[in-house]
């Protein structure tokens, strides 16, 4: 039954009636012992030949019971996102979706199972988008542009980009630890969290690179800042994570890598700023999708939205928020100089940046389902942090 011969003689078989016979020819001395042992492992039955027989050496007789084993299976639902089923079932574990699903398998458990849970119609033209804006850190920057920095410019660049790792760094655990909740009959939720968090490993490594390009010194990381990213990571619920990471924190970000991009004081911090911001740009995408979906099907989201927000401000209503060093440097940023009124432009940029913040997360609230009162009221108790 070696070199291919089980594919042949399975082949005969199913075209055949159960009770029917297959003769089988060949030359292998040890044909009949091999042909008994595997008929007998598919519930078949071999007859040797009697003489007379000419070259047939058996009669192999297909069993009634041969197609047993796919009695009870059933179809893992359709293979396009169309056919993603309601529910995943534990026993279908990493079974292609859309596959005939034998019965009896380990079952194994994912905390995200319903396609309402975890669903955007948006998922499949997201990831293609995805995949085809990735940038190789290497290439898509410049790094050997020529430029020279007054020296508390280019510390106040440091502390920006030192205070961006941090943050890309819980966006970067964020959509792994969710990855991980979903069942993978949901593969396009899957495919999005997996590039997403490919995304902020790549923002981590280039905020690191422009943070160490002149001195090699990075900057100041404070409590607060700290306390503010810990507290998404300790969110279980999967929606009520991708709305605090993504809706509200990294849709803040979004003005905020525009405020670089605008007052970037070289060209690798304007690139880096660009490049950043279409890929959180795509995440927030992801995020305001899925909760917009997750609304449609559950009347109750926005209550639990909202007590995730006011539990979240509550928790850190004892930390400093936004580390000063950060927003000293930002000021810095936007005046381009000592120069006494300059720093007041810089000031005056920052307080607009953080309007801009308040109008973008009101303005995502508000397709949520929040009327205009409310989505105020909670874009207000946002982090200080910004993310």
């Amino acid at each position: 039954m070696e070199r291919g011969a089980r594919l042949l003689l399975r082949r005969a078989l199913d075209q055949v009636p159960a009770g029917g016979e297959v003769t089988v020819t060949g030359s292998d001395p040890a044909l009949v012992i091999h042909l008994t042992a595997w008929c007998r492992r598919e519930g078949h039955t071999v007859s040797p030949a009697q003489p007379g027989d000419g070259g047939v050496r058996a009669r192999v007789r297909r069993g009634g019971t041969a197609s047993a084993r796919w009695a009870g299976a059933e179809r893992a639902g359709g293979p396009e996102p169309g056919g993603a089923a309601e529910r995943a079932e534990p026993h279908w574990g990493l079974a292609a979706r859309g596959a005939l699903v034998e019965a009896g398998g380990p079952e194994v458990f994912f905390p995200v199972a319903d396609r309402d849970t975890a669903w955007t119609d948006l998922a499949p033209r997201l990831y293609r988008q995805a995949t085809a804006a990735q940038w190789d850190p290497w290439t898509a920057v410049a790094w050997d542009t020529s430029f020279t920095l007054p020296d508390e410019v280019e510390a106040a660049v440091v502390q920006v980009m030192t205070y961006l790792v941090e943050n890309e760094q819980a966006a970067l655990v964020v959509p792994a630890r969710l990855l991980v909740q979903v069942h993978p009959h949901f593969r396009e939720i899957l495919q999005l969290l997996a590039v997403q968090a490919a995304d902020e490993a790549r923002h981590v490594e280039v905020f690191t690179r422009r943070a160490l390009l002149k001195n090699g010194v990075m900057g100041t990381s404070s409590v607060g800042g700290r306390a503010s990213l810990t507290s998404l990571l300790a969110e279980p619920d999967f929606s009520i994570a991708a709305f605090l990471l993504s809706v509200l924190g990294e849709g803040s970000f979004l003005s905020l890598l525009t405020f670089l991009e605008r007052h970037a004081p070289d060209p690798v911090t304007r690139r880096i700023s660009h490049l950043v911001r279409q890929d959180e740009a795509r995440h927030v995408a992801f995020g305001v999708g899925h909760l917009e979906y997750r609304a449609r099907v559950d009347p109750r989201l926005c209550g639990r939205l909202r007590s995730a927000v006011e539990r979240r401000h509550d928790a850190l209503a004892g930390t400093a928020g936004l580390n000063q060093d950060v927003f000293d440097a930002l000021v810095l940023l936007a005046a381009g100089s000592w120069a006494p009124e300059a720093i007041a432009r810089g000031w005056q940029a920052v307080q607009r940046l953080q309007a801009d913040m308040d109008e973008g997360r009101r303005h995502r609230l508000s397709r949520l389902g929040f009327p205009d009162d409310e989505a105020a009221e909670l874009s207000q108790l946002h982090t200080r942090n910004f993310m």
